[in-house]
């Protein structure tokens, strides 16, 4: 999850709002908002995930990886590259044979990919290729597996906080609709706000949210259906 209770708590969110667990289940709910609406995640989960080869050294990911353990090509009978014999049917590929670009994502990052070294390839195949490891748009804080973006932390404590705003309170539907308001006036003025304002996607409904999360919504690679 991209919070805890405690910053979410140190937001302006008193015990008497509301109880830990019931803090702890709208930070479940708004992670998985932001997974749904930005098309991936922002923590390190472990996972394996199969890929079609397309007969290049190169396989574009949905995911960056974090860490790959194994990652493992069925070649189906044909020869990887001509200097190999006795391979078996799955070939395990040694590390030092791939250049990975994955997570911690650091400046200039331009897409999550795997790229076989000395002449391999991934041949055609329809979920040939397997990759176990740890996954997830992380950024770089010094540490191997990274951390949660601000940004997207930021995005999940205001999801929280406005899911704490009791309902039926007509201050606290104010404060949910506020962005809706396209102009206001007083006995003696009035002005109207930008009806474009938040410039970014339509992704939750709130552009302040919608603000933070648009950057790091994933992007088809090229080819994608």
């Amino acid at each position: 999850m991209y919070a805890s209770v405690t910053e979410v708590r140190a937001e302006g969110a008193a015990q008497a709002s509301a109880t830990d667990a019931r803090v702890l289940a709208l930070i479940d709910e708004a992670t998985r908002t932001i997974d749904r609406v930005t098309g991936q995640f922002f923590e390190s989960r472990q996972a394996t995930y199969r890929f079609d080869g397309r007969g290049t050294p190169t396989i574009e990911l949905p995911v960056p990886p974090i860490r790959l353990t194994s990652l493992r090509v069925d070649y189906e009978g044909r020869q990887p590259f001509p200097f190999i014999s006795g391979y078996p049917f799955e070939f395990t590929l040694d590390p030092t044979s791939l250049v990975v670009v994955g997570a911690p994502v650091r400046p200039n990052f331009d897409g999550a990919r795997v790229t076989m070294r000395h002449g391999l390839f991934f041949p055609k195949g329809h979920g040939n290729v397997s990759a176990d490891g740890a996954w997830g748009y992380t950024e770089d804080d010094g540490t191997p597996s990274g951390c949660t973006p601000p940004a997207v932390k930021r995005a999940c404590i205001l999801l929280v906080l406005r899911g704490l705003l009791p309902l039926a309170d007509d201050a606290a539907f104010e404060a949910r609709s506020r962005w809706r308001i396209l102009e206001e006036r007083t006995r003696d003025q009035s002005y109207r706000l930008d009806a474009n304002r938040g410039g970014g996607l339509w992704l939750t409904g709130d552009p302040e949210v919608d603000m933070l999360l648009t950057p790091y919504v994933r992007v088809s690679p090229l080819g994608a259906a």
